[in-house]
């Protein structure tokens, strides 16, 4: 008989206990703040027609040739969802009579297939945020504000980098960039802190920019002034969405030098969230350490979305960001972050033949609302402290027959090593 192939898919992993409590304790403390935020519980299907994925609204060109694609019985062509944006934007689209501004948060899988680094798989969860009905910057400000408040619980010292679309394609038009080029020249100016600038001026000049072009932009890329808003007032006079990208990006500025966060978000001018779907300002958040180099959360307005997806074109003010919970994980244990407790077991039962009598108390114990393990496979009282130990189990409950004798359990602080009596009837 021939040997199954029982490896993981490349590109997927599986989380065994010790590491999924960490990650849902990640799940679980984004979650608070999201609905300490006012945030709305949203779940949306994993399938979803290839049609929908692949509109010129939805992730790009980049991401569609990632896309795992699939038919059904019926035959139609489907897909699994790439993200969770584009199939909120399909739930808007769907129920007009939605109260606005709606908040949503919406946790769940979703399928890449792209190339798999540190803290990037094929197969992974994203936490998203989104706030339709907004047309002032101060949704992005609530969005950046609240990234900043989970990571801070999460004990993650991070940098928001923030930047606007149309300020940058604006100023790409200044420089006599063709119209058909701008958003290709937008991805590979945003490779500019992974590949350096002559990696990036050698790519434009792949493009086929004219000469001009390619110096302006390098002029661009290489002043000193540029991570300063002043620098662009002068272009703002001569291009429109110069103008009023660099408008959206002061009133950004204003509401956090207010909530005094200025300081942990910082203007990128070269970032550029290479997905067509942005409009105005966008944003990626990285670890302030550097220990990963990819960001660990980003988003950015995408107004066009919705409307294009019920083609009329009508203008949805629409911003969102997106947590990874898998990156965020391989964050928390690169820095040897973990759990100090396991939260899933409040006493471990360890019975000293006194199976039934144990069983009698796990069970009042839970009743109760506690979580109890019990030990079920009549492990010795020293293995069962190593587990306890190994687990990060706090309180172990040893019942003998001198316990039950006298209508009594211990309990054994495997953290401090004290112990106490407890009375009980069996």
């Amino acid at each position: 008989m021939k040997k199954m192939d029982y490896q993981n898919v490349k590109g997927t992993q599986d989380y065994l206990p010790n590491a999924e409590l960490v990650r849902r304790e990640i799940r679980r403390t984004l979650e608070d703040v999201f609905i300490q935020y006012g945030c709305k519980p949203l779940e949306t299907p994993i399938l979803n027609y290839t049609e929908l994925l692949t509109s010129k609204y939805g992730g790009g060109a980049e991401i569609v040739d990632e896309m795992y694609t699939l038919s059904d019985r019926g035959e139609r062509d489907l897909a699994l969802r790439y993200d969770l944006t584009i199939p909120f934007a399909k739930v808007v689209a769907m129920n007009p009579t939605l109260r606005m501004p709606f908040k949503r948060y919406e946790i769940g899988k979703v399928f890449r297939d792209g190339p798999i680094k540190t803290g990037r798989f094929r197969e992974f969860t994203q936490c998203d945020v989104d706030i339709v009905g907004v047309a002032s910057q101060i949704a992005e400000a609530e969005l950046m504000v609240m990234a900043l408040d989970a990571f801070r619980k999460l004990d993650l010292k991070v940098t928001i980098q923030y930047n606007n679309r149309k300020l940058l394609t604006g100023m790409l038009d200044v420089f006599g960039t063709e119209y058909e080029k701008i958003n290709q020249v937008v991805l590979i100016l945003d490779k500019l802190e992974k590949v350096g600038l002559e990696a990036v001026v050698s790519e434009l000049n792949d493009q086929g920019l004219s000469n001009s072009t390619i110096t302006l932009i390098k002029q661009f890329l290489t002043d000193e002034r540029n991570s300063s808003l002043s620098y662009f007032k002068s272009f703002s006079q001569q291009n429109e969405e110069v103008r009023r990208g660099l408008e959206e990006l002061k009133e950004l500025e204003a509401y956090l030098e207010f909530l005094s966060v200025n300081k942990q978000c910082v203007f990128n001018p070269f970032l550029a969230r290479g997905l067509e779907i942005y409009t105005g300002t966008i944003y990626e958040i990285f670890l302030s350490d550097k220990s990963i180099k990819s960001s660990i959360g980003s988003g950015g307005r995408y107004d066009n979305a919705i409307g294009g997806l019920i083609g009329t074109n009508e203008n949805f003010s629409t911003v969102g960001i997106s947590f990874g919970l898998d990156v965020i994980y391989t964050a928390m244990s690169s820095s040897e972050k973990e759990l100090k407790e396991n939260p899933n077991v409040d006493y471990y039962i360890v019975p000293l033949g006194t199976q039934k009598e144990s069983l009698l108390l796990a069970n009042y114990l839970r009743n109760k609302g506690y979580k109890v393990e019990y030990e079920m496979s009549n492990k010795k009282l020293g293995k069962a402290l190593d587990k306890a130990n190994k687990e990060k189990i706090r309180n172990v409950i040893i019942i003998g027959e001198d316990e039950v004798e006298n209508n009594q359990y211990k309990v054994k602080d495997m953290f401090s090593g004290d112990e106490r009596i407890e009375t009980f009837h069996y």
